[in-house]
């Protein structure tokens, strides 16, 4: 499985109509797309950071999507008010769902920085060791992993039924954390919580 990630540096007050459109435009246009799998938004509401990630069968046909995209990312950052965006291809490494999510849900995001020599080692610890882990926690849904072999990057998320229960997550996701990039050798550049906008990415369980 592979994806690509739409970061928009949105404002704020503009949020709930890039939500509206990535509902009524850009999913309905996203999933008339061959290969196509399903696809995610999360939003930062105080910064304006929205990340739409979209899931794909293959690399191929993420490839032959790009051009078709391009307009729907153009609209969507030009409703949000977005002076930029941050495009990135992954592989989806790691894939578990505990249960499916319902309003209110949030989301933790971890990104990762290592040699891409590390990048099984660290899907090996993330399998090995974050997911159980994160399975114990209350309010936990679904966990996922993305690296960028040749980059060296990751990103890692966890998601969990209300933002109650993300914040009493921390002080648990903190240690899993820290030992997790000892262990893989990575290095942590950012950790964001978001809420859950839209959740739709379909991607198989890959634990």
């Amino acid at each position: 499985m592979y994806a690509r990630s739409s970061t928009i540096h949105a404002q704020p007050g503009k949020i709930d109509a890039g939500i509206a459109y990535f509902r009524d435009d850009v999913m309905p246009a996203l999933q008339q797309l061959e290969g196509f799998v399903g696809a995610s938004l999360i939003v930062e509401r105080d910064t304006g950071r929205c990340i739409v990630t979209a899931s794909y069968a293959s690399p191929e046909a993420r490839q032959a999507n790009a051009d078709t995209v391009k307009p729907l990312r153009a609209r969507a950052a030009s409703i949000m008010g977005a002076e930029s965006v941050d495009v990135a291809e992954w592989e989806i490494a790691g894939m578990h769902r505990d249960h499916y999510t319902g309003e209110g849900a949030c989301v933790r995001t971890t990104w990762l920085r290592l040699d891409p020599g590390d990048v099984n080692r660290l899907v090996d610890v993330w399998k090995l060791a974050v997911l159980p882990a994160l399975e114990q926690l209350e309010g936990f849904c679904s966990a996922s992993l993305m690296v960028d072999r040749a980059e060296g990057r990751a990103v890692g998320t966890a998601t969990f039924d209300s933002r109650a229960t993300l914040e009493a997550s921390r002080p648990s996701t903190d240690k899993i954390r820290a030992g997790a990039a000892k262990e893989a050798r990575a290095e942590v550049v950012d950790v964001v919580e978001h809420e859950l906008a839209f959740a739709h990415l379909h991607a198989p369980e890959m634990a």
